[in-house]
């Protein structure tokens, strides 16, 4: 079982490169909402936020690490926004793959990786010390340790994408809007059970990727692929 989801994972790696590289973002890094500017920094320990991340993180590890929660926040790990659309696709009500809706695929890749450029920038300047690194224990998703170390911690990357692409999905199919959000929800809070983040960084995330997914209504491009989207499925909706 280990073995097979340390080999997904590393799929899930090379996908995401193969894709960052050909997809580009509706809009740049200096064009979204420069989360430096209005998000608070992280919580400074001995403050009431920074003492409810330490009892969330050791709360998730001793009750919510249950068989079943883990596995999901081994699989939610991935970055592949391909991958990412199969497991949304329940909640969505439909299948979403390259095959079936390749211009609802087509939306998502380079929206969730326009908002996702949001937390770049705030990464960078806070170099927040993840959790397991600052406990010194390990993930649950070992194979990403050594790389995410090195990287910052607030706020939350998978979590934007998570959060961005159920409110992108929401506005699509809004009758399954409250089922897409608990699923993008629940992916944040993966990040938190896997030890990755704080819980402060995934809540940043969700106020993030809403103000992104707000600077993106204002993006021609968006709006015209989002209108093509909403027309593919709706052709699909008939046939069914």
């Amino acid at each position: 079982m280990k073995r097979t989801l340390t080999l997904l994972l590393f799929l899930f790696l090379l996908s995401f490169g193969a894709c960052a590289q050909k997809v580009q973002p509706y809009l740049k890094m200096e064009e979204m909402p420069n989360a430096v500017q209005f998000l608070p920094p992280p919580p400074m320990p001995g403050t009431p936020t920074y003492i409810q991340d330490t009892a969330m993180y050791f709360y998730a590890k001793k009750h919510l690490r249950t068989p079943e929660r883990s596995r999901r926040a081994i699989l939610e790990g991935t970055p592949d926004i391909d991958t990412m659309a199969r497991m949304y696709s329940g909640a969505f009500g439909m299948e979403i793959s390259a095959q079936k809706t390749p211009k609802t695929m087509h939306l998502l890749r380079r929206s969730v990786r326009t908002i996702r450029l949001g937390a770049t920038l705030p990464k960078k300047v806070h170099m927040r010390m993840r959790p397991f690194v600052y406990y010194g224990e390990s993930t649950l998703i070992p194979e990403y340790e050594e790389h995410e170390k090195k990287t910052g911690s607030y706020p939350s990357g998978h979590s934007i994408r998570g959060w961005g692409m159920a409110l992108v999905l929401a506005a699509l199919n809004p009758e399954r809007q409250d089922t897409l959000l608990r699923m993008g929800y629940e992916w944040g809070q993966s990040r938190v059970i896997a030890g990755y983040h704080w819980q402060s960084d995934v809540d940043a995330s969700r106020f993030l990727a809403s103000a992104c997914f707000a600077r993106l209504q204002t993006c021609q491009e968006y709006l015209d692929d989002f209108e093509a989207a909403r027309e593919e499925l709706r052709a699909i909706k008939d046939e069914d």
